[in-house]
């Protein structure tokens, strides 16, 4: 083939030809990284999954789960996106969300339609290893008595009544409807992170002597950013999503013969070991519009016990972290546990017992599921 040379340019036909190749590459590869919107047009849940023994977090997209490593590698491959180190655990994942947010957008936009499930980092949601997606906040809070309906179905003063909140220790649900929640403060409690919280699937087991533990679901708000001294106003831009909590009561506890102070011991029926079940997902709050007003249901054995709306909440999300955040800082991470709605089984004065199965579900995040059983001590 004749070889035309343009002279004193050091240039050639076959030279340019090789250049415009790359141009085009280069163009087209652009073109493919611009149309992958980095924006959050596609829902996704967050969850932590045990693989090979080690705990990484998991993209949740349909009925599938991806590793996010694998995820993220596949995507710089195929997609043509620049390399980006994203954290592979749930607490630091949330710290650094600012700057992760962009790529976790692309990698669900990417996936919108599914992966191939013969990708090794794409596991079917059903069977795979789900574990509790934060291990573990700094912080786990819980509001008492946050629905009106079931504040007032915990009032009563007998001796057998539920000591926690039954009317005793000046408990009193009549003052429910004079509320105010942007001037009076919730009752709020802490369970131990370390302690208490076990994945979906996992037992609780009940401590000898117990026989009053009682079933409450709740929506979990998840903390996105340190927080301190927040008004209501600007509460929403410190969370980052929603979980689902089931708060382990013992309506019982241990009798104190002599006590110096009226009123129920709250670490004794609040704090059991294990006693914080929690997920099995996080839904990150830009999909989750409609947190003002998710349903709550609690099955015990198949049978609905609980069946309300946040709605219902008497201090909103919005107050609890004012409230919680006038007192002290919330950590990227950490929980607040909004209550739980009328229907409980100190209510009802029924009790759940070695055998039983818990079941909570919130619409848009999931199904926790913990099964009862004695402590094998």
């Amino acid at each position: 083939m004749k070889r035309f040379t343009i002279r004193g340019a050091g240039w050639s036909w076959s030279m340019g030809a090789l250049v415009l190749g790359l141009v085009v590459a280069i163009s087209s590869c652009s073109s493919t990284t611009a149309q992958l919107s980095d924006a959050p047009d596609t829902p996704f849940k967050l969850a932590t999954i045990s693989v090979g023994g080690d705990e990484v977090v998991g993209v949740v997209l349909g009925d599938q789960i991806l590793e996010l490593t694998g995820t993220n590698a596949h995507l710089v491959a195929e997609a043509g996106v620049g390399p980006m180190d994203l954290p592979n655990e749930m607490r630091a994942l949330i710290e650094s969300w600012e700057t992760s947010a962009p790529r976790m957008y692309q990698i669900a936009n990417f996936f919108q339609d599914g992966a191939d499930a013969s990708l090794p980092f794409v596991h079917a949601e059903v069977g795979a290893s789900v574990e509790a997606p934060i291990k573990y906040p700094w912080n786990i809070l819980a509001a008492a008595a946050n629905y009106k309906a079931h504040a007032e179905g915990m009032a009563g003063d007998d001796e057998e009544d539920e000591p926690e909140e039954g009317g005793r220790g000046g408990f009193d649900p009549s003052r429910v409807a004079e509320i105010d929640p942007a001037r009076d403060a919730p009752v709020m409690f802490a369970k131990s992170p370390r302690s208490g919280i076990i994945g979906t699937g996992e037992p609780y087991y009940v401590p000898p002597g117990r026989g009053r533990i009682d079933w409450e679901g709740e929506m979990a708000v998840i903390i996105g950013k340190p927080a301190y001294l927040v008004t209501p106003e600007e509460s929403l831009d410190y969370v980052f999503g929603y979980s689902i909590m089931y708060d382990v009561s013992d309506r019982g506890g241990r009798v104190r013969e002599v006590s110096m102070f009226p009123g129920p011991n709250w670490f004794d029926g609040k704090s059991t070991n294990r006693g914080a079940p929690f997920g099995p997902y996080i839904v990150p709050k830009e999909f989750m519009p409609n947190h003002d007003a998710l349903r709550v249901r609690t099955w015990v054995n198949g049978e609905l016990m609980q069946d309300q709306t946040t709605a219902d909440l008497i201090w909103p999300q919005e107050n609890l972290i004012a409230y919680t955040t006038s007192i002290l800082t919330l950590y990227p991470g950490d929980v607040i546990a909004t209550g739980t709605p009328s229907g409980t089984g100190a209510e009802r004065g029924e009790f759940v017992g070695a055998g039983d199965v818990v079941e909570i579900e919130i619409d848009g995040i999931g199904r926790l599921t913990t099964p009862i059983e004695d402590y094998p001590g």
